[in-house]
């Protein structure tokens, strides 16, 4: 039978408590049962006088409007006030009754610029979440998975400049210096002269106008922008651990020990990356902390087929290559970048019957370079064979490609509003920590660990509802209802 409701419900005045409004399966109510956000005075206590100026809207309410746009991924600011307005699970997590007023948008962007910028106060949050995540004993940090992903950032790919950058030296770059100076004196050599001061080496980059402090990612012929790198790593239950934001043209290998630097720390037994890792560098700073590292396969770059690198055979104890025709090639100097020559001898070479597939006419003899921290690489090779760690390795699908893929498609970390480094990290410190608590929520929920103080709210919710039903006789029969 067909029926109609009408709108008469539209101007019933009714008695609720907003506690009872909110479902209690909200994920709301499960974020508030997990985290105490009394921490956030103390974080802001030096930002706020104690005695000049008006009182200030609660700094708590501010950062969980800012929480409510990641959480839900709120495409603005002025959108999340919005929803806000009309939402009463949001109210209810504000604190909020429905008659109070909601903050203007433009107060949380300039609470931002004048307070809240350049202090890590989100930074702060998020290592507050990951400590609660501790406490409940939810990381597993023995094995940790390293990845980047690119956001794309607010700025016209064709409003641009070519610029001239300082190239930004490695941090490695003593190290090998002392190495290479070391496998020269063991090889008989001459170790290399400190290098003279100069001046800075400079490249070119093709730089946004819009937003300087991006970078452009280029992926593929076609995949052009302008945007931010995002290095992340996170434990085996998805937690995010650590994350550094970089221009979108800064590479993993550049990145690696900004995050590698914030995770150690969590005592990892292996830690997992995919083929934007793959350097000797790496490799050898892993091995050095003991820590197993789980790289992938890699195709050998330069010339392949039966005379290619891949052909040659290195003796490692008499330290020497043997070639195809079982002739050697011995070891000739090591450069100041690392590389180890080593050189066949000219009169074989011009007798060998397959000179002409080895190398190319104009050259005399056939030269094989090798890295001094190549070894470091065979060695996490070898390691890749090892079964167990490569069923570990496949848990990158379900853990750091799981975070991307969720941070993209429910938190806005696919492209951002924002212009300015500061301001997007800060950004993406906040989505990650509305991730780990969610996953944190979830977690307690399905362990059953959640505490009892959610009931205890509703109980006193009910005696409020139970003492004006008594009064009701006193109350006008109309209620002002406010335009």
């Amino acid at each position: 039978m067909l029926s109609k409701s009408g709108n008469d419900g539209r101007n019933q005045v009714i008695f609720m408590c907003l506690e009872e409004a909110v479902p209690q399966d909200h994920i709301l109510r499960k974020i508030d049962a997990v985290i105490d956000f009394e921490f956030v005075y103390d974080l802001v206590k030096g930002l706020y006088s104690e005695e000049i100026g008006r009182p200030s809207i609660d700094p708590v309410i501010l950062i969980k409007i800012m929480m409510i746009q990641h959480f839900f991924g709120i495409r603005s600011m002025r959108q999340t006030i919005r929803e806000i307005e009309l939402n009463m699970a949001y109210r209810w997590f504000l604190g909020m009754s429905m008659m109070d007023s909601v903050p203007h948008y433009s107060t949380i962007s300039k609470n931002y610029e004048r307070r809240f910028a350049g202090t890590g106060i989100f930074d702060d949050i998020f290592q507050e979440v990951l400590n609660q995540c501790a406490k409940q004993g939810m990381i597993r940090s023995e094995v940790i998975f390293m990845d980047s992903t690119h956001l794309k950032a607010s700025a016209n790919r064709n409003k641009k400049a070519k610029v001239e950058v300082e190239r930004e030296a490695a941090a490695y770059l003593e190290e090998l210096r002392q190495e290479v100076n070391q496998d020269r004196i063991n090889h008989g050599k001459a170790p290399f002269d400190d290098p003279p001061a100069s001046e800075p080496e400079t490249v070119t980059l093709t730089k946004s106008t819009t937003d300087p402090d991006s970078g452009l990612f280029v992926k593929g012929e076609h995949d052009r922008c302008f945007a931010y790198g995002i290095q992340t790593a996170c434990d085996r239950n998805g937690l995010v651990l650590g994350y550094e934001v970089v221009p979108g043209n800064t590479s993993d290998m550049a990145s690696f020990y900004s995050v590698y630097n914030e995770v150690k720390g969590f005592e990892p037994l292996a830690i997992a990356m995919d083929a934007g890792y793959i350097s000797g560098h790496i490799a050898r700073q892993l091995i050095k902390d003991q820590i197993v590292p789980l790289l992938p396969y890699k195709r050998p770059l330069g010339k392949g087929g039966p005379y290619g690198k891949a052909a040659f055979v290195y003796d490692e104890y008499f330290d020497c290559y043997i070639c195809p025709e079982n002739q050697i090639l011995r070891y000739g100097t090591t450069d100041r970048r690392g590389v180890r020559h080593y050189r066949s001898s000219r009169e074989v070479c011009e007798r060998c019957p397959v000179r002409a597939a080895c190398f190319s006419s104009r050259a005399k003899n056939r030269i094989i370079t090798r890295h001094i921290w190549e070894p470091y690489l065979e060695q996490a090779e070898d390691i890749r064979h090892t079964l167990d760690i490569r069923e570990l390795y496949k848990e990158r699908k379900q853990t750091i490609e799981r975070v991307f893929a969720d941070g993209k498609e429910k938190h806005r970390l696919r492209y951002t509003n924002y212009r300015g480094r500061t301001r997007v990290r800060d950004s993406v410190a906040l989505t990650f920590a509305c991730m780990n608590l969610l996953k944190l929520s979830r977690w307690l929920v399905r362990n059953g660990r959640l505490p009892f103080s959610r009931f205890i709210d509703l109980l006193f919710c009910h005696l409020y509802m139970l003492r004006d039903s008594l009064h009701h006789h006193i109350m006008p029969k109309y209620l002002p209802i406010p335009l």
